[in-house]
């Protein structure tokens, strides 16, 4: 899977610099750096290179100061990492080729540059701020057909942590959590229920999702 990936590329960007975290907004991996301006780079993976990740990495270019792809290489030598054109392609657009052996060391094959300007600004932001509220690292960076735990995930799994004891007003859970009153007044995934003027409680779907996100990255 492309999850298996992750952690070898996580670990390569670490070094380079980065704070890296899976699955904000839509992008497999991304990083921050801590100088000011920010930088952001962002890497999507794919388990063979294709067509496909260069479209997506074209895609994040609009947003992304740096734009990696990563795949792993074939042990013969004969996947698109061995094809001259496919990385004359991403040199041409400024995308850099992350190769990741079977034992999970990643080689640069081509470097990224940053030929292009950005073009997205609010979708940069969106990202950057995502990135910054999500507490920890709690998705691999690859996932598919899954839930992603974003921040507002987070923070809405804290009020219902709260609300598991009994009842609460908003006020309540304003210290640990600043956004619960429009939270729980969103009522998003439909965890909370108003017991009273300004009062909320767990619904039944709140307390199953609790039990379902029971991690530490969930707290």
């Amino acid at each position: 899977m492309e999850t298996s990936l992750y952690l070898p590329v996580k670990q390569f960007l670490e070094a380079a610099g980065y704070a890296v975290k899976g699955e904000i907004g839509g992008c497999d991996i991304l990083g921050l750096s801590d100088g000011d301006p920010t930088v952001m780079v962002v890497c999507e993976l794919k388990l063979s290179f294709n067509l496909e990740l260069i479209l997506q990495a074209v895609d994040r270019a609009a947003a992304a100061d740096e734009v990696w792809i990563a795949a792993r290489v074939s042990a013969k030598g004969r996947g698109r990492e061995a094809d001259k054109r496919y990385r004359d392609l991403c040199r041409r657009l400024g995308i850099g080729m992350l190769g990741v052996s079977d034992s999970g060391e990643v080689s640069i094959l081509v470097s990224s540059v940053s030929p292009m300007p950005r073009t997205n600004p609010k979708r940069r932001t969106r990202l950057i701020k995502e990135h910054r509220k999500r507490q920890g690292d709690p998705a691999l960076g690859g996932s598919t057909k899954v839930p992603i735990m974003t921040a507002y995930r987070q923070q809405a799994l804290a009020c219902a942590a709260a609300l598991a004891d009994g009842p609460l007003r908003p006020r309540d859970l304003k210290p640990s959590v600043p956004t619960a009153g429009q939270i729980l007044l969103n009522n998003y995934y439909g965890w909370f229920e108003r017991i009273d003027k300004g009062v909320y409680g767990l619904s039944e779907s709140g307390a199953s999702a609790l039990r379902q996100w029971q991690t530490p990255s969930a707290s």
